[in-house]
């Protein structure tokens, strides 16, 4: 851990941990307050009775590995987009709140990217998913990426850790429960293992590729404005031309964009037979969000639920 913090995060003096009590974040609670002053900040998302017990274990636990200070975060989850993104985005949103300004790491591991990249393939959601989660994505921190889990259950088993094991995890309603038991495990066994680092190896690869089509889109930059004219779009390589318009999109206030929703938005420049405006996700109320081509330029506009 504390090369971890050499490389990635060389002037920190302190960090948070986000714990949730199972042995991936006891595994890096332990080293982290090993290397640095660490808080823990553990999220009750209240959906599960006894949760409350669960935190505060938690915090004693925290405790107990040395951290300066545990705190709990209660969380009131929403329903946009089913419960596990809804669950995700409350805990990121209490985390950023609760973590004064200083980085914070996160547990995810080797088998967590390659669960997210399986993901990414069956939703076809484009490069940008199946590239994974990065290890420094600040204020976000995730040391143990290359780390398989069960490295770190060893590590709770040799600290004396008693791990929460979570019930969520073994619930096949959720698609990422049913990919770890099922999918993943068979898998393995067809193409004679090795399959999470292959995946794992594929999200790196996908990264670097993404992270040069980005430079190049930056370089595009100046075609941004309120309009886009399509002309100076259709000049630009497929994959550059597209992400101009993701964050084009963003800028006007779209969220939660999909590949085919983008692909739509290109088509209004590769592929234009007076179609009409393309329906984006946003944060407004009683209207929706629309991309459009009228004069030869992109615009965006919104109408009335």
């Amino acid at each position: 851990m504390a090369g971890f913090a050499t490389e990635h995060l060389p002037g920190a003096t302190s960090w948070c941990v986000a714990l949730s009590g199972g042995p991936d974040s006891l595994a890096l609670t332990a080293a982290a307050a090993a290397a640095l002053p660490t808080t823990a900040l553990i999220v009750d998302h209240g959906l599960q009775p006894g949760s409350a017990d669960v935190a505060e274990q938690a915090r004693r636990q925290a405790h107990d590995l040395g951290c300066v200070d545990a705190q709990v975060l209660r969380v009131r989850v929403g329903i946009d987009g089913g419960p596990e993104a809804a669950a995700r985005t409350a805990r990121y949103a209490a985390l950023d709140a609760a973590r004064g300004g200083v980085p914070v790491l996160l547990a995810h591991t080797l088998d967590d990217q390659a669960e997210t990249v399986l993901l990414g393939l069956g939703r076809g959601s484009g490069a940008r998913s199946i590239a994974g989660m990065r290890a420094c994505d600040p204020p976000w921190y995730r040391p143990l990426l290359g780390v398989r889990r069960s490295v770190n259950h060893d590590a709770c088993a040799e600290l004396g850790l008693t791990p929460w094991d979570d019930p969520h995890n073994h619930d096949p309603r959720f698609t990422r429960v049913r990919l770890r038991t099922e999918v993943l495990p068979l898998l393995e066994d067809v193409l004679g293992g090795g399959v999470a680092e292959a995946l794992a190896r594929t999200a790196a690869a996908l990264r670097e590729d993404t992270d040069a089509l980005d430079g190049l889109a930056e370089e595009a930059v100046d075609l941004l404005g309120e309009t886009v004219a399509v002309a100076a779009l259709t000049e630009l390589p497929t994959a550059v031309r597209r992400r101009v318009i993701r964050r084009w999109l963003l800028c006007g206030g779209a969220v939660n964009l999909t590949d085919r929703q983008i692909r739509a938005v290109d088509a209004l420049v590769t592929a234009w037979h007076g179609q009409g405006g393309v329906a984006v996700g946003s944060d407004l109320r009683q209207q929706r969000l629309f991309a459009a081509r009228r004069d030869g330029r992109l615009t965006m506009y919104t109408e009335p639920v």
